[in-house]
Parts: structure tokens; C-alpha cells; sequence
């Protein structure tokens, strides 16, 4: 797989396929190219865009440059953007929406952004800290454990999860959980001005979804100047490509 270098000298593992001006998709919490919803998206966009897709740092066949800083991501993703041949539309997923929105604020090579569900209801103190906990035990199974009950999986449904061969791959990128909570809080607590955001956005909500992510879906919309806010009929947080290909199409071609 080719790799870009990103401003620390880490290399980012990506593809692409397709033909047409350049879109950029990014990875929310506990995913990447091998193991996420991107790669079936990409699959369905590729007649419309050249597609890129990547390995959020510390995933995949990206690198992990340590110590970990917010900045750092939002250096991947512009690496990508200039890989593409220096400006590129971008698609983010849940909190991959806060390294989507730092790069717009950051360089005028993102041209347009889709965001679907960014996450941004507020700190959380207590799940930071624990989060940090476990994560410094090397309780990788347990972080994974407390990410899926703040996002709402029930005790049951995450018992007979971490009994299947699948839970394994979680744990191997638990660390990165850390790294989510922090690009989430790099907007969430006025680091990044959505005001700066000057770019054609798009917020998406599922109409199946949590309230609660509606709902901050929207206010992320209401934050962007000149924002749109749409509702895709019948879906949740993980919705379906074939449901979702079609709205990307319009709304970022």
C-alpha cells in the first residue's frame, strides 16, 4: 500500500480508486481501511470522485509518532489533501468530523465538507479519566468496554461481543480511543472556531439514530457559517453505503 509522509515524518498508509476531482474519507472512533465502513462507501463513490481512504494514525499501516497531539492528525489529512494534487472534498464519520473540521480551518485544500454525525455533546470528564486509566493499566479490552457503554451499547450486547474473535481487533487499536476523545475535544472546547470554517459543509444526521446525535448534529450545523443540515431517512450512526453513496454524490460533486 502507498503511504504519504506526514509534517512528523509519520507515514500514513492510503488508497485510491476512481476517476474524477478528489474526495477524502475519514474514519470515526475504532475504525480503519480494513476494518470499517469506508472502503464499501468507497466502492459506490469511485464512479464520481477519485476516493481516497486512510489509516488514521496508529491504525492500520499507518504509523504512531509519539507523544500523540491533535495537530498531528489534522498534518495527516492536509498530507492527503496535497497527495491529491493539493485541494480535495472531505467525508468524516462521527469524530473523524474533528479532524475534517480542523484541516477546513487550517488550509484552503479542502474545498467542501460532509460530516455525518459529529459527536460533539460536551466533555466528559469522568470518561476521559477513566478512559486514561485503563488505557495506562494496558486494559485495552476493558477501554474498548467503556467507549461502547458511553456511546450506548448495552452491558449484554458488549459481554457477547468481547466473547467474539472480532473484539481482538478493537483492542489492538484501543490506544486511539484516547486520540478521538482528544480531536473531540479540540472543538468541542473552542479550539477550533467553526466560525473559520468557510467552506461549502454539510451536516448528515440518520433519521434512526440517538437523539442525542441528531441533535448535535444539528447544532454543528447551526455552529458553520452557511451549513446545510440534512436527515438520511432510516438510518443510524453506521448507516448503509448504498443509502449514503447517492447524498455524497449530490452534495459534494
Amino acid at each position: 500500500m502507498p503511504t504519504v509522509t506526514s509534517a512528523d515524518g509519520t507515514a500514513i498508509g492510503y488508497e485510491s480508486a476512481g476517476a474524477g476531482p478528489a474526495l477524502i474519507l475519514v474514519d470515526g472512533a475504532m475504525c480503519y481501511r480494513a476494518a470499517g465502513p469506508m472502503r464499501p462507501l468507497a466502492a459506490r463513490l469511485r464512479e464520481h470522485f477519485t476516493v481516497y481512504t486512510y489509516d488514521r494514525r496508529g491504525r492500520g499501516d499507518s504509523g504512531d509518532t509519539l507523544p500523540y497531539d491533535v495537530d498531528r492528525e489534522t498534518e495527516d489529512l492536509l498530507a492527503l489533501v496535497a497527495a491529491a494534487g493539493g485541494s480535495a472534498a472531505v467525508y468524516t464519520m462521527s469524530s473523524g468530523g474533528a479532524v475534517g473540521l480542523a484541516a477546513a480551518a487550517a488550509s484552503p485544500g479542502v474545498t467542501a465538507l460532509a460530516l455525518y454525525e459529529p459527536p460533539f455533546i460536551g466533555p466528559d470528564p469522568a470518561y476521559s479519566a477513566g478512559l486514561a486509566d485503563l488505557l495506562a493499566a494496558d486494559r485495552r479490552g476493558d477501554a474498548v468496554a467503556l467507549f461502547m457503554t458511553r456511546v450506548g451499547m448495552p452491558a449484554e450486547a458488549i459481554a457477547g461481543f468481547r466473547a467474539s474473535p472480532a473484539f481482538a481487533i478493537l483492542e489492538a487499536i484501543a490506544h486511539t480511543l484516547a486520540y478521538d476523545d482528544a480531536v473531540l475535544g479540540n472543538v468541542v472546547l473552542g479550539n477550533v472556531v467553526l466560525g473559520n470554517v468557510a467552506i461549502p459543509a454539510t451536516v448528515v444526521a440518520g433519521g434512526a439514530s440517538p437523539a442525542f446525535l441528531q441533535n448535535a448534529a444539528r447544532e454543528t450545523a447551526a455552529a458553520l457559517p452557511g451549513a446545510r443540515f440534512e436527515v438520511l431517512d432510516g438510518q443510524t450512526h453506521d448507516p448503509d453505503p448504498d443509502a449514503l453513496a447517492p447524498l455524497l454524490v449530490k452534495l459534494l460533486s
